[in-house]
């Protein structure tokens, strides 16, 4: 392949760079990269001495993509994890590898008027219930209680 001479610009400075044919967009990309970094310390510091600018410019690039390197290892030690764990649900037909921690229950106490008083207790699991349902369910029973009195006394009247 032919060598190229592609003019980029960087911190307000234009540079002349030779690159292989066909590699001038990946050069025009990495030079807006660093004319970036290079624009913040210009706009934060003020003009400085070319090389400087350069230097300091490609070291914000460095650190940015040892970030990026970081991040990019994690998530692919969680996609090895998410794997491992996959082929672990798979050999074991689909089950969960560890068992489920037991749900809160709340007791929510009913009273039943009959001739023989009866009290029934429901269980559900905390997280299946909407917010303010405990207390609705409280109101409810009190509501009953109230209709069933009123009931045994129009019937013994």
């Amino acid at each position: 392949m032919s060598q190229i001479e592609v003019q980029i610009k960087i911190g307000g400075r234009v540079f002349d760079v030779a690159c292989q044919s066909g590699e001038e967009q990946f050069l025009l990309t990495a030079a807006r990269m660093l004319d970036n970094e290079a624009d913040v310390l210009v706009s934060q510091i003020g003009r400085m001495p070319e090389g400087r600018m350069l230097l300091m410019a490609g070291l914000m690039l460095a650190d940015k993509t040892a970030g990026l390197e970081d991040r990019l290892r994690a998530a692919e030690d969680r996609i090895g994890e998410l794997n491992d764990e996959i082929g672990y649900l798979k050999s074991k037909g689909g089950a969960v590898p560890a068992a489920a921690p037991e749900p809160e229950r709340i007791e929510v106490p009913v009273e039943v008027p009959v001739e023989v008083p009866v009290e029934v207790r429901v269980e559900v699991p905390v997280e299946v219930m909407p917010e303010g349902l405990v207390e609705a369910l409280a109101e409810l029973a009190e509501l009953a209680e109230g209709i069933a009195g009123d009931v045994e006394e129009k019937l013994a009247s």
